[in-house]
């Protein structure tokens, strides 16, 4: 019996609590309201499917996320849409839509997903607007997790569609990001969340904003030794936040003497401090790099996660639930530790509970971390180091 269908069918048997306990949720933002993105309340999901396919590909899972989330016609062919939380759009969606298409291997749908983000969110300095809705730019502070995802995905569509356009956009879209959105501090150069975050110090930090494995590809595209102090920066900082505490938290600071501290919000005047919908990335971000050092981060995150189903989305640091709230996020980050950790049945088991949780209440969010966690993890989609490469056959 495979790997794969043992994890079929330990989902299949779990699939009945996924959806009688499924509970809607999306993504968060988490920016001050000053120029940037604020934090969004859990809305209501799209109604939930009537069927559950538990037995879906990492390809067919990308394909379903650009048919159900992506406009497919007309002036906004192209649009990642938030359907779940009133049909806006935000840079991140684009840049996930990017990466999921590039995945797939879906050169036509690429080419309009970035049409459309370069035509409607594109600044004259080159970044990004965070949102849009109701046919203009209502937010237009950039976020630095969507820029650099976007920088990669245009970095690797050249490469993949052998298209040059798209290198070129990718490295001056990366170029624009060390210039505006990085600081040096006493823990090495890091990635600042946006521009308001820039600074003498102490600096806001959000620990899953930082991809190593991305870091990594823009180093050798760009040949600029920015990309390397900031995977280096970013590994010591996570490395310290979790030395203090089991799970990291959405938000950091990094302080002048070097000292990391979680915050409850990037300014850290409001909410809950929180392993939640930023820092369930944190494992999926270095899960797939290439590097021991970050692999046995992601590693760490295995044993507070724990083994147990249902698995919710918002912990203490220590791993204690805050809520009820389910997302697929929650699965793949735990997919992501257990698969670097070593435990690849658990990995695999936690692929296929994402997946039938993301069919059962759909969100756009979920739909976008189902697919993005399973084209990382089982895949060499993105060129990167997947730990559960060749286990899903």
């Amino acid at each position: 019996m495979t790997r794969r269908t043992t994890a079929l069918i330990a989902v299949a048997a779990a699939a009945a609590v996924v959806v009688a306990g499924g509970i809607a949720t999306v993504a968060v933002g988490g920016f001050p309201s000053a120029g940037g993105r604020s934090a969004s309340d859990p809305s209501t999901s799209l109604a939930p499917t009537a069927g559950v396919d538990a037995s879906r590909s990492a390809s067919e899972i990308g394909r379903a996320f650009l048919a159900d989330w992506v406009e497919g016609a007309g002036s906004e062919k192209g649009r990642v849409v938030r359907r779940d939380q009133g049909g806006d759009t935000v840079s991140e969606g684009q840049a996930y839509g990017m990466l999921v298409a590039l995945g797939v291997r879906d050169e036509k749908s690429f080419r309009s997903i970035w049409s459309w983000t370069r035509d409607n969110l594109q600044r004259s300095d080159g970044l990004l607007a965070w949102r849009w809705q109701d046919g203009k730019i209502v937010d237009d502070q950039p976020a630095s997790d969507a820029d650099l995802d976007t920088a990669r995905a245009l970095v690797l569509a050249g490469k993949t569609f052998d298209e040059p356009a798209y290198t070129k956009a990718g490295t001056a879209l990366g170029s624009r990001i060390l210039d505006e959105l990085t600081a040096s501090t006493p823990d090495g150069r890091i990635l600042l969340p946006g521009l308001w975050a820039q600074g003498t110090g102490p600096w806001s930090y959000n620990p899953s904003y930082a991809s190593p494995a991305t870091f990594d590809q823009l180093a050798t595209a760009t040949k600029d030794p920015r990309w390397r102090e900031l995977a280096s920066g970013s590994r010591a900082v996570t490395t310290k936040i979790l030395q203090s505490t089991a799970l990291p938290s959405d938000w950091a600071q990094v302080k002048a003497d070097g000292s990391v501290v979680p915050l409850p919000s990037p300014t850290g005047t409001a909410g809950t401090v929180q392993y939640g919908f930023d820092a369930g990335r944190v494992a999926l971000r270095y899960a797939e790099s290439c590097n021991a050092a970050d692999v046995a981060l992601a590693a760490k995150l295995a044993s507070p996660l724990g083994t147990a189903t249902p698995l919710t989305m918002q912990l203490d640091l220590g791993g204690t639930a805050l809520n009820k709230d389910q997302s697929p996020l929650a699965y793949v980050a735990r997919s992501a530790a257990r698969a670097s950790a070593g435990d690849k049945d658990g990995a695999l088991r936690d692929l296929r509970q994402a997946d039938v949780l993301a069919q059962a209440t759909p969100t756009y969010y979920g739909a976008a971390w189902d697919a993005l966690g399973a084209l990382q993890l089982e895949g060499d989609a993105f060129w990167t180091c997947s730990p559960l490469k060749g286990e899903n056959s």
